[in-house]
């Protein structure tokens, strides 16, 4: 953990200062060479409607009252928030399928993915999507690119500085002596690598008050990971843990409501 904090970077991110561009959308898929995909128009200017396999991360567009104009928008980056205490990470049975780079980005490799899916569990954000090929896919925090002293596509490209990338402690600093009445992710998780920068209470931009990992992932994580690692009831205790997180296997005709 130490290794963390001392060199953990983050992204800022204020929504106040958004337009709306999507242009860290556009440079997401460009470096991370990700192609496109077909949406439907649901009546909002939001595309695509939310996170996806070839999409790590989106701007949320919200409309909330205001005292001064008829609508106020709020435009909030959605994506993975590298939490320093990862759901996916303690659920994920795979090792080194979901792991830590030393800057504090959770990354992964999909060569290990079993793709279980159980991270989609584990992560109070609901963030991790599957590919085609049943492999894990978010964001990585251009964990190829910090590694090289540069910063992620999102915020290289963001010509509002809504998103901006450094040294976490610095940009917890500056957004205060900002005057920001929350600094969003601070201390959730013991800390998220994804911090927003918030005038108004979280709930206004559609973020949880409290964020916390599930019962059954801290279980998992444990109590009954130790065991499947030694070899001492793992086929049990996945068994287990699937039925706590995804729920009972049931047959077609089970779910065929008898009359």
């Amino acid at each position: 953990m130490s290794t963390i904090k001392e060199n953990r970077k983050a992204l800022l991110i204020s929504p106040e200062l958004c337009i709306g561009c999507r242009g860290c959308q556009t440079a997401c898929k460009s470096w991370n060479q990700l192609p496109g995909q077909k949406t439907i128009n649901y009546g909002t200017m939001q595309n695509p409607p939310d996170l996806t396999p070839v999409s790590f991360n989106i701007i949320r567009y919200s409309e909330v009252p205001s005292d001064t104009n008829p609508v106020r928008w709020l435009f909030v980056s959605r994506r993975c928030m590298h939490c320093g205490d990862a759901g996916c990470m303690k659920i994920c049975p795979a090792p080194g399928a979901i792991y830590r780079t030393k800057e504090g980005a959770v990354a992964y490799d999909k060569d290990k993915c079993i793709g279980c899916k159980l991270c989609v569990a584990g992560c109070p954000f609901d963030v991790p999507r599957y590919d085609a090929q049943g492999k894990i896919s978010k964001c990585h925090l251009c964990y190829d690119r910090i590694a090289d002293g540069l910063s992620p596509a999102c915020a290289k490209t963001c010509p509002s500085g809504a998103i901006r990338f450094g040294d976490r402690d610095a940009l917890i600093d500056s957004a205060k002596k900002a005057g920001y009445a929350k600094v969003y992710g601070e201390a959730d998780l013991t800390g998220l690598g994804a911090l927003y920068a918030f005038k108004d209470a979280p709930k206004i931009y559609g973020m949880n008050e409290n964020p916390a990992i599930a019962e059954s992932v801290i279980f998992w994580n444990t109590v009954l990971k130790p065991l499947a690692v030694i070899g001492l009831g793992g086929i049990v205790a996945g068994a287990l843990l699937h039925y706590v997180t995804i729920g009972p296997h049931k047959d077609a005709d089970e779910e065929v409501k008898k009359p």
